[in-house]
């Protein structure tokens, strides 16, 4: 079945200037506009899409991984703002069902964060010429624009901080593989390495970013014998929950162990939970923004990294102070 990907191929053009053209989008010189349809003619492709942006649907498909957790919503919040504002509507849906939804007639692009969409599935939405916002992973295709956090230096802020504050016995947290999880790890075991703190593999826990995995990762620290000064943990959910199970068996945190997370979710700040930051509202306003760009013809497809920062706050014990 032929489509933007063979044309562009064909025509020795990206898939974005091939979507240019079928979009009617002015940024694409007359000589080369000419000659895609010329080949999507020869080919036989018929492009379903209205006569311009204008008249098409205008609406953007964000998918999550679920909707059971907090940290979508500052995300939906900055999107909403943005697209709502330009004239577009917002399609939300649960990963595994994108396929079905993700139709150059039912959606003008997509903004996908979600672990449980697999690269080769985000690249056939691509494929189709569908314009695609990632948050959670960098992918190189010409249809694809990564907007991804800076998970490493705003990790090791936060790690060196900890070694700087006294404490010397640590464990970690993990989430699910994914991009995120893996760079907060590296950057967690490279401050170790650095300060030659040792760290046993018996203070690596399994998580799943929900806060019941935390709550279960604090259980089987509390059968320890001794515990670990701190525990990291690789999202704010899951450290959530360690601290609830703590408090919940007498454990004071952070009296007896520190806690610390990652992402800043609202309810991190009335816990007074120490976490990396990040600025989830203005990276969902900045990837409606992109996306937009590129609808309109100004935008681009380069990687785009968002920095994040510590905020310290009572859930871990300075011993320096």
């Amino acid at each position: 079945m032929t489509g933007i990907k063979e044309i562009a191929e064909k025509a020795g053009v990206s898939m974005a200037t091939v979507s240019n053209v079928f979009n009617k989008r002015k940024n694409v010189g007359r000589e080369t506009r000419d000659k895609i349809l010329a080949i999507a003619r020869e080919m036989g492709y018929v492009h379903r899409m209205q006569d311009s942006v204008d008249d098409r649907r205008r609406t953007i498909m964000v998918s999550f991984s679920d909707f059971d957790t907090l940290f979508y919503l500052d995300i939906l919040h900055g999107i909403s703002d943005y697209v709502v504002k330009h004239g577009y509507h917002i399609l939300i849906c649960a990963g595994d069902v994108m396929e079905r939804y993700s139709d150059p007639d039912e959606v003008s692009g997509c903004i996908i964060l979600s672990s449980g969409i697999g690269d080769e599935d985000v690249r056939a939405v691509a494929d189709k010429g569908i314009p695609v916002v990632t948050l959670d992973r960098e992918m190189l295709h010409p249809m694809i624009k990564s907007m991804i956090v800076n998970n490493y230096e705003g990790e090791r802020q936060l790690v060196e901080r900890l070694v700087e504050s006294g404490h010397t016995t640590f464990a970690f947290l993990k989430g699910e593989d994914t991009d995120d999880g893996r760079e907060r790890y590296r950057a967690f075991r490279d401050v170790l390495k650095e300060h030659d703190i040792p760290f046993n593999k018996n203070d690596l826990y399994d998580g799943d970013w929900r806060e019941k995995s935390g709550a279960q990762a604090a259980r089987l620290i509390m059968l320890r014998d001794r515990m670990p000064s701190v525990l990291v943990c690789a999202n704010d959910m899951m450290a959530i929950g360690a601290i609830r199970r703590f408090q919940e068996n007498g454990i004071k945190v952070p009296d007896d162990i520190s806690v610390c997370g990652f992402d800043d979710i609202i309810i991190a700040r009335y816990l007074g939970l120490t976490t990396v930051s990040v600025p989830d509202y203005e990276r969902g306003f900045l990837a409606g923004q992109a996306l937009i760009n590129i609808f309109e013809g100004s935008g681009d497809y380069e990687t785009y990294r968002i920095g994040a920062r510590v905020k310290w706050r009572k859930s871990v014990t300075n011993y320096l102070h």
